[in-house]
């Protein structure tokens, strides 16, 4: 579903990436790790057409994501539909008055009538346990709450990629625990799952296979998650424990 070649992008003087590839199933469940300043989020990034490639290439169900290809309002829509983001940082990505716009942003913006767009936004408020939420203002919601309502506004556009940018940051355990089993139930029905996590302990079993990026920003291995997670010494070695 996913490929990248290759793909190598910069931020001045520097490679972020160097020289990426990458391939992902339909369904897969990927997590990808690394050292502090490898280039994760500038990966999830590319791979949500938010950073272009200097080099190399992006696939996404056999048709090219690049710059120009983004450049088509109509191709960029369907891709972005398709492909959903959640950012690190909550605050990046709300901006609405209430909760219940925030979450209606996406579909409304889609084009679809109302009916539908209430529809969509009951569905994520009450899969999420947010209803006590929806007429507050998102700034003054604490960071758990933020974060519900951000995936909500996210799963709004029922996405079929879900690219998940270091989720259990800043959250406390029991809302931890909550996330991972939301993106559980969520790769459960068939979302490909793609996050960047240090947070070994809360994601224990969410992932099936893992790729890791080394302080070179390269490759540094790719193989089954539960198989990496468990080589302590190449862990230790990367900078990753």
């Amino acid at each position: 579903m996913i490929e990248l070649i290759g793909a190598t992008c910069s931020y001045g003087d520097g490679d972020a990436l160097a020289q990426i590839d990458l391939g992902i199933g339909r369904g897969d469940a990927l997590a990808i790790i690394g050292p502090n300043g490898c280039g994760k989020s500038t990966l999830l990034k590319v791979l949500n057409g938010i950073i272009p490639l200097r080099e190399g290439s992006y696939r996404f169900d056999g048709e090219e994501i690049s710059a120009h290809s983004l450049k088509d309002a109509g191709f960029a829509k369907r891709f972005h539909q398709r492909v959903g983001f959640l950012f690190q940082n909550s605050n990046a990505q709300l901006f609405c008055p209430v909760v219940f716009d925030e979450i209606a942003f996406g579909p409304r913006q889609m084009g679809l009538g109302e009916a539908e767009v209430l529809e969509r936004v009951e569905d994520c408020i009450q899969f999420l346990g947010i209803a006590k939420l929806r007429s507050k203002v998102p700034y003054h919601l604490s960071e758990g709450e933020k974060r519900k309502v951000a995936l909500a506004a996210v799963l709004a556009l029922n996405p079929e990629v879900l690219v998940l940018d270091e989720p259990m940051n800043g959250l406390d355990p029991r809302m931890k625990r909550f996330l991972r089993e939301i993106i559980l139930s969520l790769n459960q029905s068939g979302k490909t799952i793609i996050c960047s996590t240090h947070d070994f302990k809360h994601v224990d079993s969410l992932f099936r296979t893992a790729l890791v990026i080394g302080a070179d920003h390269r490759v540094a291995r790719t193989g089954p998650y539960a198989e990496i997670i468990q080589d302590r010494d190449f862990l230790r070695d990367q900078n990753i424990i």
